[in-house]
């Protein structure tokens, strides 16, 4: 096959042809001991993040919204630091990575590679690009690893002096992370596809730093790797925020939630939700429940999620429906932020608590669908996490939490106003999380749970009113937990409803047509919408020590 090159006069601008950039300057951050300093020491190798580039071959078909992808080398290393890869972005956004460059504090951290393989070669493609580009794998010494691709326009094999590769005692296994380009017409689905990389093991406690770098591959995403992760070799966590510094950095990018102008439940404080009447059960005295103290002092602590405790709210009826709309205006948000990729980025998990969570609808086809009770449960817990660059404080991405899972959003793709502060949505509701307004539905051919968004005249200031919870790298007493972080129970009743006779009602308003509609609805339905069990706290959820999904 031959290859088809571009004329540049008839190629039209992409996203990724503008870099992206944050709409204000970052502010100063206040003194502190390694955070905003831009380099990172992992233990004798030094590592700084570089975001400017060179671009080195850029293909215009493939990958998301068949666009393309570029690929790039990093520019403006500082002296003494050595590029470690080269690195590709999808073309469907604006050009926002990074790769890290490294220098050796410790002798023989970083040696040059012994040879390249060749791994792909753009020539035979009957696709748009620019120039022909060849991906090359270094060929590390022994005791070394490859932690990124190198990429030319040239069928000359690079320079060994062009990359290094890193001693195996500095490096962590990584896995697939996001699909950069691949192309279903020219290439077979299962064949060579280009992915972003990741640690394989993440969470607060996991040292594995990312590159920026990319991996090309025969085969699919769960194929064997070829290249490694950096590690932080001795778990420094020095380059993390202090107190001062977590109160500057979520004030600069502190969200601005809107909410569906129909939304009847809102979020409030949880010291507003134990005021007005919060109840405490326990199991086998379920006639005498306890009114919660307004800081929680009186809720059980530690334990596990047994069964034997849960809130629900106040038994006089009006109480009731006065603490489920909540209380916008007497929000507090609460902040746990912790270590992610071996400290190299701070993770601010910013937790929303609503009193109660109301009834779902469905998408039919044309036709919307009330769910009856289907979707109410009492104590609705969602979250949304900035990850912050512990290099300069740069905001990278947002993940939005969507009930029992939830997407990242890189900070190219964001929406924000007031300078940095992001801003978010809030799904009828069900309070799911997004990024954008407009209906996202949770199913498939048509067929599924609404999640309708909008910007409307309430919206909740997250910057006006929050606390840090919980920051366990700040070490003993810097942070102290309020007593509800460590309630480990549920925040709702087990049987909020009869959920069958909840279905039955529903099916009998539909025709024939609907009812199996209906059907496979409530089949992909979530189990917390089913409001089969009440929800748990934060610090039962899997992301509290881990990565978000």
């Amino acid at each position: 096959m031959g290859n088809f090159l571009s004329n540049s006069k008839e190629t039209k601008a992409l996203p990724i042809d503008t870099s992206f950039k944050l709409p204000s300057s970052l502010p100063s951050w206040p003194p502190g001991e390694g955070f905003g300093n831009g380099t990172i020491d992992l233990g004798g190798l030094q590592v700084c993040q570089i975001s400017s580039f060179n671009k080195i071959w850029s293909i215009q078909e493939g990958g998301p919204d068949n666009l393309g992808a570029s690929f790039f080398d990093p520019s403006q290393i500082p002296q003494g630091f050595f590029m470690l890869g080269s690195y590709s972005q999808s073309n469907n956004r604006q050009l926002s990575g990074w790769v890290l460059a490294a220098k050796d504090n410790e002798n023989g951290a970083l040696k040059q590679p012994i040879d390249y393989t060749l791994v792909f070669s753009s020539e035979s493609l009957k696709i748009k690009q620019d120039r022909i580009g060849y991906i090359w794998l270094p060929t590390p010494p022994d005791g070394y690893k490859s932690v990124g691709l190198v990429v030319t326009n040239s069928p000359e094999k690079p320079s060994t002096e062009k990359v290094r590769c890193v001693r195996s005692d500095f490096v962590d296994q990584c896995e697939t992370d996001s699909w950069i380009w691949g192309s279903k017409e020219q290439i077979d689905p299962n064949g060579f596809n280009i992915f972003s990389l990741r640690p394989s093991i993440r969470g607060t406690q996991a040292m594995g730093v990312s590159v920026g770098t990319f991996v090309a591959k025969n085969g699919n995403s769960d194929s064997p790797i070829s290249l490694s992760c950096l590690k932080n070799t001795n778990n420094n966590l020095s380059f993390m925020p202090n107190k001062n510094q977590i109160q500057e950095i979520f004030q600069a990018y502190a969200p601005m939630i809107y909410f569906h102008p129909d939304e009847a439940y809102f979020t409030s404080s949880v010291n507003w939700y134990f005021s007005n009447g919060a109840l405490l059960y326990k199991k086998g005295d379920e006639s005498n429940p306890v009114k919660i103290e307004p800081n929680g002092s009186n809720l059980p602590q530690g334990g596990s999620n047994d069964g034997s405790y849960w809130l629900d709210l106040p038994e006089d009826i009006k109480a009731k429906e006065l603490i489920k709309k909540g209380n916008l205006q007497e929000t507090e948000v609460y902040l746990h932020v912790k270590p992610m990729f071996g400290a190299t980025f701070s993770d601010i998990a910013i937790w929303f608590f609503y009193p109660f969570n109301g009834p779902a609808k469905a998408k039919i086809d044309r036709i919307n669908l009330p769910l009856g009770m289907i979707g109410q449960h009492v104590g609705d817990w969602e979250h949304m996490t900035l990850r912050v660059s512990n290099f300069n404080g740069e905001l990278r991405s947002v993940f939005f939490s969507q009930h029992s899972g939830g997407s990242w959003v890189t900070a190219s793709e964001l929406e924000f106003q007031n300078g940095n502060r992001i801003v978010g949505y809030s799904s009828l509701n069900g309070h799911a999380m997004y990024s954008k307004p407009g209906l996202v539905l949770q199913g498939r051919n048509g067929i599924g749970l609404r999640n309708d968004t909008v910007k409307s005249d309430k919206v909740l200031d997250t910057g006006a009113k929050f606390s840090v919870v919980a920051a366990d790298y700040l070490g003993a007493g810097v942070v102290v937990e309020p007593p509800w972080v460590n309630y480990l129970r549920k925040w709702g009743p087990n049987i909020s409803y009869e959920i069958d006779g909840e279905i039955k009602k529903v099916e009998k308003t539909l025709a024939g047509g609907l009812k199996s509609g209906f059907e496979k609805v409530v089949r992909i339905l979530p189990r917390e919408i089913l409001g089969e069990e009440g929800p748990t706290g934060p610090k039962l959820k899997a992301s509290w020590t881990g990565d978000e999904r």
